[in-house]
């Protein structure tokens, strides 16, 4: 079997929290009084666009939340959503280690908006850990969709047994194991180095 030259990592939920997942747009609706089914219902009909990058900051706001008249401003609400993201402080050491080393070609493989992606790239220096970002805003393609996966392998230039792919959602890891990658379901970001030397990354 080939050596591992590749670590293609999700974002939310390993090296920082979900940016923008159920548990953010519950607090936001209770903290800004809104009706959390009708956000929630209205956020599933726009995700996918808002992720894939077809859809902005401004449009996803005006069909989830400034379809009527509020007492607080579009930005209050976006800051309150960017406000969600934080880092799991262990696993982004981790990785940006594994940068630092050299052994491995660092990438993020993760489904995430376009501004909220570039807003955790820059607030928490994932440039430090990553060499590339294949996130959906940029590629088109979400996790667990096979074509994902097989399009950064292709821009990595990898085969499928030369990459570890980490996330912690069990649907991501079965799509990637399917596709012949190497896998690793993360279950505690707080221990993140010692599950990677589980599989001989170290």
């Amino acid at each position: 079997m080939a050596e591992v030259s590749l670590l293609l990592w999700d974002v939310g939920g390993v090296v920082l929290t979900n940016g923008w997942d159920h548990r953010g747009r519950a607090a936001a609706a209770q903290r800004f009084g809104l009706d959390a089914a009708e956000l929630e219902r209205r956020h599933l009909t726009v995700d996918d666009a808002f992720e894939r990058g077809r859809l902005d900051w401004t449009g996803y706001l005006a069909a989830t939340v400034f379809y009527e008249p509020r007492s607080f401003t579009p930005d209050a609400f976006r800051q309150f959503m960017l406000d969600q993201s934080q880092a799991n402080p262990d696993a982004l050491a981790t990785a940006r280690s594994l940068k630092e080393a050299g052994r491995y070609t660092m990438a993020t493989l993760n489904n995430e908006s376009r501004e909220l992606n570039e807003y955790r790239i820059r607030t928490f220096g994932l440039r430090a850990a990553f060499d590339v970002f294949f996130s959906s805003c940029y590629t088109g393609f979400r996790k667990p969709d096979p074509a994902a996966y097989r399009y950064a392998l292709e821009l990595a230039q990898r085969a499928p047994d030369e990459t570890l792919f980490l996330d912690d959602r069990p649907e991501n890891v079965a799509a990637a194991a399917r596709l012949g990658l190497r896998t690793l379901k993360v279950q505690d970001p707080a221990h993140l180095s010692e599950e990677l030397a589980g599989v001989g990354i170290a």
